[in-house]
């Protein structure tokens, strides 16, 4: 229960007469006897607070940078009126700076026996699951004077899932998929790819291509056509441990690493391969396993939404041990992780051989923009010493991305931006070379 300010205001008005005529406790009892009195009645009059009762709908899902509405139904089973200011309490980064007042706070008025609805929309400013915390109600009486205040728990939980914008990026690639896979007249091959069809010989064709033995069988000359193969296994490592809590613009490496994992499997998936993801540091983060061409991207979503950066170092050899148990047949194992020299030559590089024996290794990493700018900054001694240090840093993600190659491994090493794009480039240049 509580006093409100037109009861503070009419108890100061009051005062004034009471201080200039008679200041003396009758004049003080004569102004505040009556205005207790409409307090207490006005306490009595308003709609008790416990016995309402609280329910949610609405979404349970959002991508970051979109809103979602949770509605709550407040139902008034008292036989008085329920006029009532509500605030529904979530997680400071469901909303983004400045608004949480405005979206948190309704005004509502519930008449005896009825139910109403209010909605809260929520803009989430980071992935993970948001909980609503608590509904507190303050139930006033017909004067305005005095209120009933009371809190209820009404569990929910909204999702916020990974923003995908590379997503803009897959009409391009799915075209250029197309293209590999034989559907428009662009027909390729390459070592390791499947027979597709035959077709008529038209000038210019490989002659290698010649099937002579359909060739024997009809009037005309018979070439081959190939497409990429089909139901090859994927496995999207995803490095949690310290070096993916690196902030690169606005948000961690992380971020950018699943944006381009999700660009991947989305083509993968198209194209008919097989997409599991791991999520890896000292320990499993997320696994998603055995799903269908229609299912993966949906959890794969959902696996990474939680996925949050671990300020550890992550154990390669456990990393590995654990990709190479996720990935028993040969596979193309996509490793969106760091290419600082220290992680790669003291933790990755004793240990790439197990996986370069047995799978096809891509590894994708985070570059920072910012990097490039100071290696082209002159003007002051500060920019020339910034300018040194970024072209050393430049040289031994050189170096390091070298030394992968050297041992097999194909290499992306793009900004934030061209991340995801690169990545799916160099996929779809494997399978047109044949050697997924």
């Amino acid at each position: 229960m509580a006093l409100t300010g037109r009861a503070a205001l009419l108890a100061a008005l009051g005062s004034l007469p009471v201080g200039i005529w008679e200041p003396s406790w009758t004049g003080i009892l004569a102004v505040n006897a009556p205005l207790a009195v409409a307090c207490a009645c006005d306490f009595a009059l308003a709609a008790p607070v416990r016995r309402l009762g609280l329910t949610r709908s609405g979404d349970t899902s959002v991508r970051l940078g979109d809103t979602a509405d949770v509605t709550l139904t407040v139902t008034n089973p008292s036989r008085r009126r329920l006029r009532a200011r509500l605030r529904d309490a979530w997680p400071p980064s469901s909303w983004k700076p400045g608004t949480e007042i405005t979206a948190s706070r309704h005004r509502l008025t519930v008449p005896p026996g009825e139910r109403r609805r209010v909605t809260t929309r929520l803009s989430p400013t980071r992935r993970g699951d948001r909980q609503a915390d608590r509904v507190t109600i303050r139930s006033y009486g017909p004067l305005g004077l005095f209120s009933r205040q009371g809190t209820h728990k009404a569990p929910w939980t909204v999702r916020v899932l990974p923003p995908f914008t590379s997503r803009k990026h897959l009409p391009s690639k799915l075209a250029r998929l197309r293209e590999l896979d034989g559907r428009t007249s662009v027909l390729t091959r390459g070592e390791g790819t499947e027979f597709d069809s035959l077709r008529e010989y038209v000038p210019g064709d490989d002659t290698r291509s010649i099937d002579w033995r359909a060739t024997a069988r009809q009037t005309t000359v018979a070439v081959r056509t190939w497409r990429p193969e089909r139901d090859r296994h994927i496995l999207l490592v995803l490095d949690t441990g310290r070096t993916s809590a690196g902030r690169v613009g606005d948000a961690p490496r992380l971020d950018a690493s699943m944006d381009a994992a999700l660009l991947l499997a989305a083509l993968a998936s198209r194209a008919g391969d097989r997409v599991d993801l791991l999520a890896y540091d000292r320990k499993v983060r997320a696994l998603v396993q055995g799903r269908t061409a229609g299912d993966v991207l949906h959890a794969l979503v959902n696996a990474m939404a939680t996925l949050e950066p671990e300020l550890v170092e992550t154990n390669a050899r456990g990393l590995t041990a654990t990709a190479l148990r996720t990935s028993p047949r040969r596979s193309l194992i996509v490793l969106l992780t760091t290419l600082d020299a220290a992680p790669i030559e003291e933790g990755l590089l004793p240990v790439l051989s197990q996986l370069t024996q047995r799978h096809m290794v891509l590894l994708a990493s985070v570059a920072d923009p910012h990097i490039s700018e100071m290696a082209k900054a002159r003007g002051n001694v500060d920019a020339v010493y910034e300018a040194a240090a970024a072209a050393q840093a430049q040289s031994e993600r050189h170096r390091t991305a070298e030394q992968l190659r050297h041992h097999g491994v194909t290499v992306v090493d793009a900004t934030p931006d061209d991340l995801a794009p690169a990545l799916a480039d160099a996929y779809l240049a494997l399978k047109a070379a044949g050697r997924l």
